[in-house]
């Protein structure tokens, strides 16, 4: 296949590259072996008076004796190779501790976002058949109000204050009293600390294949409900190995990960977590990257030099009223996903920093990063840059043929971004259909975005195929905030959409038609969903009609209201408001 965006890589990045055979563990055991006393993690909660650092410090040595500790504890509990095992805790040394433990035994990481309702919880657990959780020890009254209901026999509790100093340990159990929950141990709960103290560092050998299942990491996909994308040891390890090799300077043993984006998230595990070990750097876990000061304070304090992020979080430096007392200057590549990235903020973030902010482009299913624009090289606003080695991408017709084949477009031409490469997932878990919509059997996935290549081989984005809402960074399924929005007994019809918000990219909007008879608030409805829904997922608009827009068959017509809102903003640009 014709790749006319290998000319513009930068110096010193292949075309194509050498993935070892192994599992992702085995990869990672390198940089243990090279760096056992370099800092592998700092988390930081908060900077206490005299340069003293709430936080936690471990070197790769410590990390791999608590990671084979932990790995032999699950073994002994019975977990074994293809259990899955579900991981819901804010970035911290046991989000590292507990992926790493799970995949050294071949059993296959559930990534769980924590702020999920027990009502999410339920649903991932059942689906992906998730028998054992590690958890966040304040997150445990959630797991209690569903487990009964799902497979999940064994709990891991972690507690943020685990592997502190005693000193440091108290100040913050102290600190968090009004919301710090004690969990006792026994009758299959179990506290993560405690395994590590009472296991030796010896699990298991257990024959790990490239190609088998490392992880299941939801998404709303091109179509339908949350499923688990189905992600190799082979393709995480060919995005980790993409990524390092786009960064021509990358400096294996000194670089400096900022770890602010979840790594719940594709893009904060495999960009910043599995990226950082697999480089041998540090890694500096925020739990809460909301908080910008913090943020910008590590930045400063700690030398960052490489900060994956969404563009919300650059806009929320760039903007913050005392980022002129800090030194960003460690600052040496960003790379900005699941949303598109102002020029503006990519302007500003380089002047403040010094360093390159790029744009770039991936999905759930791609574990995630596809393309991204150079680092050095020729930067085309607007675009989400070039495939990465290994990856084709093509433009196809939005519909197939009589043969049900897509026809591929060329230059300037507008239709569906279709990508084949090593990253690619296996399918969706459990879901062969949905499977057949995306991946066809060239290997070919068919990401249900709307694009169009130049001459040069830089892609575009135009539009979206598919229905999916993605609000800083995270993914939405419109049909999921639905299905809550009609178990309100005064709904009648209800349409989600995404529509422009300056802060988040997308935000959330309800469109309902009330039963005859009723009356509702658009903060009774909010608050109805807040209750059943992660608080990204909620609506933070919504509009009462009397009807809406139908096909002639009686479908509710979501596209049409997409149009209404992207007309209505564009009369108000037009009009200066």
């Amino acid at each position: 296949m014709e790749k006319p965006w290998l000319q513009f890589y930068d110096e010193g990045v292949p075309a194509s590259i050498d993935y070892p055979q192994v599992d992702l563990w085995t990869l990672l055991r390198d940089s243990f072996k090279n760096y056992p006393d370099h800092i592998a993690i700092r988390m930081i909660l908060k900077y206490l008076p005299l340069g003293f650092k709430l936080g936690v410090k471990m070197t790769y040595r410590e990390l791999e004796d608590k990671v084979n500790r932990l790995a032999t504890a699950m073994a002994g509990m019975g977990i074994k190779k293809g259990d899955r095992v579900a991981v819901q805790i804010p970035n911290s040394p046991g989000t590292v501790i507990a992926f790493l433990a799970t995949v050294r035994l071949g059993a296959i990481v559930v990534n769980t976002n924590p702020i999920y309702t027990p009502r999410e919880m339920e649903h991932q657990f059942n689906d992906s058949g998730a028998t054992a959780v590690v958890i966040w020890n304040n997150l445990y009254p959630k797991l209690k109000e569903i487990q009964h209901k799902t497979p999940v026999e064994k709990v891991i509790i972690y507690h943020l204050n685990d592997f502190m100093n005693p000193v440091y340990a108290a100040l913050l159990k102290k600190g968090m009293k009004d919301s710090w929950v004690d969990v006792p141990e026994g009758d299959g709960v179990y506290w993560m600390k405690t395994l590590i103290a009472n296991n030796p560092p010896n699990p298991p050998q257990v024959d790990i294949d490239t190609h088998d299942v490392a992880l299941f990491q939801y998404t709303g996909g091109t179509t339908g409900v949350p499923k688990a994308a189905m992600l190799m040891h082979s393709n995480l390890i060919a995005n980790i190995m993409q990524i390092d090799a786009w960064v021509p300077d990358m400096a294996h043993g000194k670089e400096v990960f900022m770890g602010a984006i979840p790594f719940f998230h594709v893009f904060g595990m495999t960009v910043g977590m599995l990226e950082s070990l697999y480089v041998g750097g540090k890694l500096v876990l925020m739990p809460d990257p909301r908080d910008i000061e913090l943020l910008m304070n590590i930045i400063q304090e700690e030398g960052v030099t490489l900060f994956p992020g969404v563009p919300t979080l650059y806009v929320a430096i760039i903007n913050h009223k005392n980022v002129t007392n800090y030194n960003l200057k460690s600052v040496k590549v960003c790379i900005s996903g699941g949303a598109p990235l102002p020029i503006e903020v990519q302007r500003k973030f380089e002047e403040m920093t010094g360093g390159k902010l790029r744009e770039g482009y991936g999905l759930t299913e791609t574990s995630p990063v596809t393309h991204a624009n150079p680092i050095y090289g020729l930067y085309k606003v607007g675009s989400i840059g070039l495939p990465f080695p290994d990856v084709e991408a093509r433009i196809v017709s939005l519909d197939p043929d009589e043969n049900g084949k897509y026809r591929p477009l060329g230059v300037g031409e507008e239709g569906e971004l279709a990508v084949r490469g090593p990253q690619v997932m296996k399918g969706y878990w459990n879901r062969p259909d949905e499977t057949a919509k995306v991946l066809d059997d060239e290997g070919w996935l068919y990401t249900g975005d709307i694009a169009k290549m130049d001459e040069d081989g830089y892609f575009y984005i135009v539009d979206r195929k598919k229905d999916l809402i993605i609000a800083s960074g995270y993914n939405i399924v419109p049909r999921e905030v639905e299905e809550v929005l009609y178990e309100n007994p005064k709904v009648q019809e209800a349409v989600v959409v995404g529509v422009p918000d300056p802060k988040r990219g997308e935000t959330v909007k309800a469109f309902l038609v009330l039963k005859p008879g009723e009356t509702a608030t658009e903060e009774e409805i909010i608050a109805f969903c807040r209750e059943r829904l992660a608080p990204y997922k909620v609506p933070k608009l919504v509009e009462f009609r009397t009807e809406l827009p139908k096909s002639a068959v009686g479908k509710l017509l979501r596209r049409a209201l997409v149009e209404e809102e992207k007309q209505k903003l564009a009369a108000q640009q037009a009009s200066g408001e």
